[in-house]
């Protein structure tokens, strides 16, 4: 796995708190030779190239997580969830609260089923009945090391499943983070393309609201991720997303309550695609939406598009993609861009 790639999936950044990737993103985005700022949302942005139209593509940099919000007097900690999370993958999972003091390690525990009654064990456990367990022996002891409204992330991993599938914490949307990169090492268009890292998207899309507005693009694309749709349990009428198979084109996003993409966008991405031999994937999406949602809604109206990575076990403490799926996201969204600015 390239090191860069492992740096990103690893970092921290819970929405609102993204300064750790911020900075990667900050340093990788400057090596690509674009003149590089960050807004006072705390969206990065990159810029880089002349001419008649602004392009600009996205990728958001937070990630779900969580947040403490008590801690009891025997030094266990109860927290809120920043992100949409199943309350299922929570117990047992090893976080890190991210300390003013350093990160401080600990288990997410659950009334044990043992002692569980019979009633109990029908239900999936809430997160609100879930705390975190440092290893303090008192509130005093826990809060000489963490505070609240502290942030905690899933334990950071990266590597290698298999071949060319890869897993890692946070690849929603850290696959997308390490393609604008790539993106902006690679385009060479005739017009201003403006690489933006983005905050606060798992949380209402909100970094992408307010770096659309200040850069009003003639044309935008979002690069994030999709559900892949290749495991047990899951039908080809709920996704035939597969990972492998090629970068996912967007067309609708949470039926029409996202992104829906224009049928001339639409027909650009696809003609691109085959005229360039990239691999992809049509995404009609019922659940979730992108930065493109809210990019496409900007002033008067971008024309905006969606290339999304497919992922297996999306907001989970581990997710799985292809690392040939983000090398098409890369190559298409660099075609595109240059197409566009003709």
């Amino acid at each position: 796995m390239d090191q860069l790639l492992k740096n990103i999936l690893e970092a921290s950044g819970i929405s609102g708190r993204e300064a750790d990737i911020s900075g990667i993103m900050e340093a990788e985005l400057k090596k690509t030779g674009a003149q590089v700022s960050v807004d006072d949302f705390g969206n990065v942005i990159a810029r880089k190239g002349s001419g008649k139209k602004k392009i600009m593509i996205a990728a958001h940099m937070d990630e779900i997580g969580l947040l403490v919000k008590h801690v009891t007097k025997e030094g266990y900690i109860y927290f809120i969830k920043i992100g949409g999370i199943d309350d299922r993958v929570l117990p047992g999972q090893r976080v890190i609260v991210k300390s003013r003091t350093g990160d401080v390690r600990g288990i997410i525990g659950a009334k044990p089923p043992h002692l569980q009654k019979d009633e109990e064990r029908k239900q999936p456990i809430k997160y609100e009945d879930m705390f975190i367990d440092i290893g303090a022996g008192s509130r005093e002891d826990a809060l000489s090391r963490v505070a609240i409204a502290d942030p905690v992330i899933f334990e950071p991993s990266a590597g290698v499943l298999n071949g060319s599938l890869y897993y890692g914490k946070a690849p929603d949307n850290r696959a997308g983070c390490y393609a604008l990169i790539k993106v902006m090492q690679k385009v060479q268009a005739a017009a201003e393309v403006y690489a933006v890292a983005t905050v606060q998207e798992e949380v209402g899309l909100k970094g992408a609201r307010v770096s659309a507005f200040g850069i009003d693009p003639d044309f935008a694309i979002a690069l994030d991720t999709t559900v892949s749709g290749d495991t047990p349990q899951v039908t080809e009428r709920e996704s035939n997303l597969k990972l492998g198979a090629g970068v996912a084109i967007t067309v609708i996003e949470a039926s029409g309550r996202g992104i829906i993409v224009s049928q001339k966008v639409k027909e650009l991405f696809i003609a691109v695609a085959r005229d360039n031999n990239i691999a992809f994937q049509l995404d009609v999406i019922e659940g979730g939406m992108t930065d493109g949602a809210i990019i496409q809604m900007n002033r008067s109206g971008v024309p905006t598009g969606v290339l999304s990575i497919p992922c297996r076990y999306i907001h989970s403490p581990s997710g799985v993609f292809s690392i040939d799926d983000l090398n098409s996201a890369v190559e298409l969204a660099v075609k595109v861009i240059e197409k566009a600015a003709q």
